[in-house]
C-alpha cells in the first residue's frame, strides 16, 4: 500500500456514491487507524471485528491490521444479530468497528462483556468515534515485521457442525492469493475501475489488495438493485466486476434484448456458486466476451481454478460442454481429484477435489476437530466431487457435504435444522438444497410437526427470520408425516432431496 501511495498518490483508491478517497489519503488513514488500534491497548495477534455493509472503512481496517500485526475478523453484514454475538464470542474480538444501530441490535446476544467499539457514525455513550480516533492519531507508522505462518484474517463461514467457523488465513496465504491475482493474464491494470457489489467481508473482498497494488479505483456498492446498479456501473465506467450467478440472473432479467449495456466492462467475474451453461451463454449474448469464472473457498484463500474469457469463447465455439466446468488450476495451485484412499483417479473419473499449495489455510480457529476433518497432510479436502478432463478442466458433479449454495453464500443444513428444532411445534426436520431460478439453489425443509400442531409455515418462517441470516432461511417448507431414515436412525437427506433434482444433469445448480 505504501508503494501504491507513492506511485498513485492523487488517484482515487476507493469511491462510493457519496465519497472518494485517494491513494495518499488511504495510506494516511490506514496508518492513523493502525496507531489508534494499538493506542486502545491491542497487541499483536489481537482480533479486530468489522460489522458493516460495503464502506471504505472496511478497506482501511484491512490495511491497518496488516500493518499492525493484528487479525482482521470480518462479520458478514447480512448475518443476524444472534450470529454476530456468536462470532464476537468465538473470535474474542478486542474491538468491533460498526455503527451504533448495529450495536443495539446485537447487544442482547453478546455472551460476555461488550468489546471496545469504534463507531463509524456518531458515537454512542459507550463507543468511540472512528473519525475521532483517526483525528487524534499520528499518520506515521512503521509496519510490524510478520512471518508467513502468522494469522492475518479469520474468514468466517457457516460450519458443517451447525456452528460458525473461521478459516485462519495467514500472511503467507494472503501473499499467495495476491500472486494468483497479479499473475493472471486477464487481471487489472492502472486506470481500471473495479466495481464490488458483493460483501467485501466475503469473496469480493479478496480483490481489494490486488486492485490497490495495481493503481485501480475500487467502486463500492452497498446494495444491489439491478436497474440502479447498471446505471451506476455505466456512469462510473467500471471495467471489472465480480458477481454471484444470482446477481447476473437478475441483471439478465433487467436487460432483456440489450447488448453491451456496459461498454467499458472488460471482465465480468462470477463464482461462489455454479452457473447453468444456458445462463452463461445468455450472459455472453448480453455483456459480450467478458465472462470469467473462479472456483475456490475461504480455506484456499479465494480461487484455485479459473475458466478464463478465452476458455468461455472456445467453449462457445467448439466445446459447449466446457461451460459446465469451473476451469483449470491457477499457477501455484495444486488441484487434484482423489479417491477415498487419497489416490488420484483416472482422467474422467469422479473423485474429491483436494487442494495443496501456499494458499491453503492453517486450519479453523479454535476448532481442531473440524480442522482434522478437512486438512490432511497440508491439503484441503473440499468435499466437492468432480472429474477432470484430458486438458485439466475440472467439472463439479456433486458434494460430499450437504452444503447449500444460495445466492453465492454457503448454508449448512445442520445449522438451519438446529434453529428449526428450537421451535416448539417442530418434532423432526430435514434441510436440503433445491434448484432455484433466482438464487441458483434455495434452502428447503421437510418438517414433521408435533401432534396437534397446525401445518402453518408462517410462524416457523418468522422464527427462523429472527435467528438466521435471510439467505439461510428455508424458502420452501413442506410438512410431512415422517422422514426416511437408514437402519442407524439417520435421516436420508439425499432421498428427501432427490425428487426435486429429477431431470437435472448434476446435483448442484
Amino acid at each position: 500500500m505504501s508503494r501504491s501511495a507513492r506511485a498513485y498518490a492523487p488517484r482515487i483508491a476507493v469511491r462510493t456514491a457519496t465519497r472518494s478517497i485517494t491513494y495518499a489519503e488511504l495510506e494516511q488513514r490506514s496508518n492513523r487507524l493502525a496507531n489508534a488500534l494499538l493506542g486502545l491497548g491491542l497487541l499483536r495477534g489481537d482480533r479486530v471485528g468489522i460489522y458493516l455493509p460495503n464502506r471504505p472503512e472496511i478497506v482501511e481496517v484491512e490495511l491497518a491490521c496488516y500493518k499492525a500485526g493484528l487479525i482482521k475478523a470480518p462479520f458478514n453484514a447480512r448475518l443476524s444479530p444472534a450470529e454476530v454475538g456468536e462470532i464476537a464470542a468465538n473470535s474474542d474480538a478486542a474491538v468491533i468497528v460498526t455503527t451504533a444501530a448495529r450495536v443495539e441490535a446485537f447487544r442482547p446476544h453478546m455472551r460476555s462483556a461488550m468489546p471496545q467499539l469504534l463507531l463509524v457514525e456518531d458515537a454512542a455513550a459507550e463507543g468511540g468515534s472512528y473519525e475521532d480516533a483517526l483525528a487524534h492519531a499520528s499518520d506515521a507508522f512503521t509496519p510490524m515485521a510478520v512471518t508467513a505462518d502468522e494469522v492475518a484474517v479469520l474468514h468466517y463461514t457457516s460450519g458443517s457442525s451447525g456452528v460458525l467457523k473461521a478459516a485462519m488465513q495467514t500472511f503467507g496465504n494472503r501473499l499467495a492469493q495476491l500472486r494468483k491475482f497479479l499473475l493472471r493474464s486477464e487481471g487489472m491494470n492502472e486506470g481500471h475501475v473495479l466495481g464490488l457489489v458483493g460483501p467485501i467481508t466475503h469473496a469480493s473482498g479478496m480483490q481489494l489488495v490486488p486492485a490497490l497494488c495495481c493503481g485501480v479505483t475500487i467502486r463500492l456498492f452497498d446494495s444491489f438493485e439491478p436497474a440502479r446498479f447498471i446505471a451506476d456501473m455505466r456512469a462510473d465506467r467500471v471495467t471489472h466486476t465480480f458477481m454471484v450467478p444470482t446477481m447476473i440472473n437478475m441483471l439478465l432479467g433487467e436487460l432483456e434484448g440489450q447488448y453491451r449495456p456496459l461498454p467499458d466492462l472488460l471482465r465480468l467475474g462470477y463464482g461462489a456458486a455454479p452457473m447453468a451453461p444456458a445462463r452463461i451463454l445468455r450472459a455472453m449474448d448480453v455483456f459480450g466476451p467478458v465472462l470469467s469464472q473462479g472456483y475456490g473457498a475461504g480455506e484456499t484463500t479465494s480461487g484455485v481454478c479459473a475458466l478464463t474469457v478465452a476458455d468461455h469463447l472456445q467453449a462457445r465455439a467448439a466445446r459447449p460442454e466446457r461451460l459446465a466446468s469451473c476451469g483449470r488450476p491457477l499457477l501455484e495451485c495444486d488441484v487434484q481429484i482423489l479417491d477415498d484412499a487419497g489416490h488420484p483417479v483416472a482422467t474422467g473419473e469422479i473423485g474429491e477435489i483436494v487442494v495443496g499449495g501456499e494458499d491453503v489455510f492453517a486450519g479453523y480457529w479454535r476448532a481442531p476437530e473440524l480442522t482434522a476433518e478437512v486438512l490432511k497432510n497440508g491439503c484441503y479436502h473440499t468435499g466437492d466431487l468432480a472429474r477432470m478432463d484430458e486438458q485439466g478442466f475440472v467439472y463439479i458433479v456433486d458434494r460430499k457435504k450437504d452444503m447449500v449454495i444460495s445466492g453465492g453464500f454457503n448454508v449448512y443444513p445442520s445449522e438451519v435444522e438446529a434453529v428449526l428444532y428450537q421451535h416448539e411445534a417442530v418434532q423432526d426436520a430435514c434441510v436440503f438444497a433445491i434448484p432455484d431460478d433466482k438464487w441458483g439453489e434455495a434452502v428447503a425443509a421437510h418438517v414433521v410437526l408435533k401432534p396437534g400442531r397446525p401445518a402453518d409455515a408462517r410462524p416457523i418462517d418468522a422464527f427462523c427470520g429472527e435467528r438466521l441470516a435471510g439467505f439461510k432461511r428455508p424458502r420452501h417448507i413442506e410438512f410431512v408425516t415422517q422422514l426416511p431414515k437408514n437402519p442407524n436412525g439417520k435421516v436420508m437427506r439425499k432421498a428427501v432431496q432427490a425428487p426435486y433434482w429429477a431431470g437435472q444433469d448434476r446435483m448442484v445448480n
